[in-house]
């Protein structure tokens, strides 16, 4: 099984649909990323960063962790940080 495939039955077994989406107010603006596309994304990373995100993902199901929903917040948020410090001009 690929990592994006463990990553979607970790979802499946929740009950999380993967085309949930999380708004995010960057700006005034809200932008919408679907669990789906964090998961896409991070899988176009390197082996070891797919693991560790992974790793994370099994984590946040834990008891004494901020849970998955926290977790994807926090992915969206990462993801929409790189993005717009990869627009940036001085």
């Amino acid at each position: 099984m690929s990592t994006q495939e463990e990553c979607l039955q970790i979802l499946n077994h929740a009950g999380i649909d993967p085309d949930s989406e999380i708004d995010f107010d960057v700006n005034g603006t809200v932008k919408s990323l679907s669990l789906q596309y964090i998961i896409d994304t991070f899988m176009l990373a390197s082996q070891d960063s797919q693991l560790v995100f992974l790793s994370a993902l099994k984590k946040s199901r834990t008891k004494d962790t901020l849970g998955i929903d926290q977790f994807f917040e926090g992915m969206g948020q990462l993801l929409l940080m790189s993005h717009l410090s990869e627009n940036f001009t001085l």
